[in-house]
């Protein structure tokens, strides 16, 4: 009788060791870094930009997702594989730095003082600073017809600002909440332009609402090098490079900026090299 209580007591302690094992196996989520196969890899993004990264209720839509589901899916991560995580602006490199995420694909220009809080896979597109203004409007030509327009500025966005210091400074500045505002203040002729990277503001004309009603004044007042950010040290960034390589050669990089730029005729410059970071 004794002899039967310890071996059920040593059935259960055993059961229980492997319910616990099991759990942790099944729970543990691989590391990205690990270059692909694991059940899940994070990807940030940007939620509130159309033509780049945009949630809807259908899912996820954009150039950025696109290139994101492209280097996955060569890391070894299919479609469903992926978790989404937004992405805000003055958070990528702490998200980065704290792991939340393992790769960044949300218009981040590669630039000396974010090189020194992450490394940078790319670059994968090149974007200029240019303006958005009426299909019917010929008045802009060049950064000085700016002078005396009434140009929009998004809250906190130092774009416009740029502009008025250094290229237009007699530029009627105009702060609106969000590009959404600016694009129906420019439609209804509160304003006359609206700046910030060419590929955004393709990204926003080229939305149903607005298709054939703006049209890119072509400036190119900036050169901005969007990469694919990762943790400082990560092995990710040469895979990551490569993967950016086969779809640039396998046609895949131009159909996702057609597809999601082109409804606004975005010019786009060719498919950067790998590591030329145009000044």
């Amino acid at each position: 009788m004794k002899l039967r209580k310890v071996t059920a007591a040593s059935a259960v302690v055993l059961a229980l060791a492997l319910s616990a094992t099991a759990c942790g196996s099944n729970d543990k989520k691989d590391e990205g870094s690990s270059g692909g196969g694991g059940k899940k890899i994070t990807v940030g993004i940007k939620f509130d930009q159309p033509g780049l990264g945009q949630k809807t209720p259908q899912g996820y839509s954009g150039f950025d997702v696109d290139v994101a589901k492209y280097v996955a899916k060569k890391l070894g991560y299919d479609e469903n594989q992926i978790e989404w995580k937004e992405s805000k602006s003055g958070d990528r490199e702490t998200m980065l730095q704290r792991g939340d995420v393992d790769f960044i694909t949300a218009t981040y220009s590669i630039t000396p003082e974010r090189e020194q809080k992450v490394d940078f896979a790319g670059p994968y597109l090149l974007a200029h600073q240019d303006v958005l203004v009426r299909a019917d409007d010929d008045s802009i030509k060049s950064p000085a017809d700016l002078n005396s327009k009434k140009l929009c500025s998004v809250t906190g966005s130092t774009s416009a600002q740029n502009v008025k210091d250094k290229l237009a400074p007699k530029a009627d500045l105009q702060q609106y909440p969000t590009y959404s505002a600016c694009l129906s203040g420019l439609q209804n002729k509160a304003i006359d332009a609206l700046t910030t990277d060419d590929s955004i503001l393709a990204g926003y004309a080229s939305q149903e609402q607005f298709k054939g009603k703006f049209k890119l004044g072509g400036l190119k007042m900036t050169n901005e090098n969007y990469g694919i950010g990762v943790k400082k040290g990560s092995d990710l960034k040469d895979k990551i490079n490569k993967a950016l390589e086969d779809m640039v050669s396998d046609g895949s990089w131009q159909k996702a900026v057609d597809a999601n730029l082109g409804p606004a005729n975005y010019k786009n410059e060719p498919a950067p090299k790998i590591g030329d970071i145009k000044s």
